[in-house]
């Protein structure tokens, strides 16, 4: 089948899923700190990276398909809310499942940048890329 996207191929964003959900269920003890790079912010430029690169690691299968543009756009909007929504959940499995951890709507915010701007990136620039063999 010309369209069909093999499972294997959404492994790298599995995995990276999975090493997400292993980083955010660290006990805040056990997270490193650094006075310099929490008076810059820095981690939230570390949430919008870490969620934009999933997006683009879910995306990218899709984006190597045979599959029609408006269909890959569709995908890609619906990978960007759900990466969006996860962003969101981990910030309520921090507050409520894990020891010294907690809800930080700006840490939502950096991951909801980050994934849009992994979208915008997909959109412009992978959206009409298609793997020949």
């Amino acid at each position: 089948m010309k369209n069909k996207i093999r499972f294997y191929t959404f492994l790298p964003g599995i995995a990276w899923f999975f090493i997400v959900l292993v980083l955010i269920a660290m006990p805040g003890r056990d997270v490193p700190g650094n006075s310099f790079l929490e008076k810059i912010n820095f981690d939230k430029f570390v949430h919008a990276g870490i969620f934009g690169l999933m997006v683009i690691l879910f995306v990218r299968p899709i984006a190597m398909s045979e599959i029609d543009a408006t269909e890959k756009r569709k995908y890609y909007f619906q990978i960007t809310i759900f990466t969006i929504l996860w962003g969101l959940a981990t910030e309520f499995i921090q507050k409520y499942l894990v020891t010294g951890r907690e809800f930080d709507l700006w840490d939502f915010v950096a991951d909801a940048v980050g994934c849009s701007i992994a979208c915008w990136f997909s959109l412009k620039y992978l959206l009409h890329y298609s793997f020949k063999n």
